[in-house]
């Protein structure tokens, strides 16, 4: 049973290393969602801003050109975000099925200590029924 419960500490403790590392990679996902809904905010914003401008007086083709290339440059720092959120998902999918796994050996070496417990019991139990047995044979 020693060796048993040494293996369930074991396991344990890799569980909680796993359990460690996806909250890490559930982290590093939601920072990067949250940094891409504000790139998205910010875009829109921009756009928005600019068109007002655009509207009310008109733009000289310089300021246009200028707005274009950081509209672009923008969309590129979306589209790379967007990009780092699916690596951090996959990241984190991962993790997830690497903690999976370890509840899993966790859950399984608890049963079998639950089991041998139980058939020590019943071992006692049977040998103490024996022995009572025995006990009253000889009287």
């Amino acid at each position: 049973m020693e060796t048993l419960a040494a293996l369930l500490e074991q396991c344990e403790g890799q569980r909680n290393v796993a359990l460690a590392a996806f909250n890490q990679a559930r982290a590093r996902r939601d920072t990067m969602r949250v940094q891409a809904l504000e790139l998205a905010d910010y875009r829109d914003e921009y756009q928005q801003r600019w068109n007002a401008q655009f509207h009310q007086r008109g733009a000289a083709l310089d300021i246009v050109r200028c707005y274009r290339q950081f509209a672009d440059r923008l969309e590129t720092a979306i589209a790379q975000q967007q990009h780092a959120v699916g690596v951090a998902e996959q990241a984190l999918a991962r993790a997830n099925d690497n903690l999976a796994a370890h509840e899993l050996r966790v859950a399984s070496v608890r049963k079998l200590i639950e089991r041998r417990s139980a058939e020590l019991r019943s071992g006692v139990q049977r040998r103490e029924r024996h022995h009572q047995h025995r006990r009253r044979a000889v009287r």
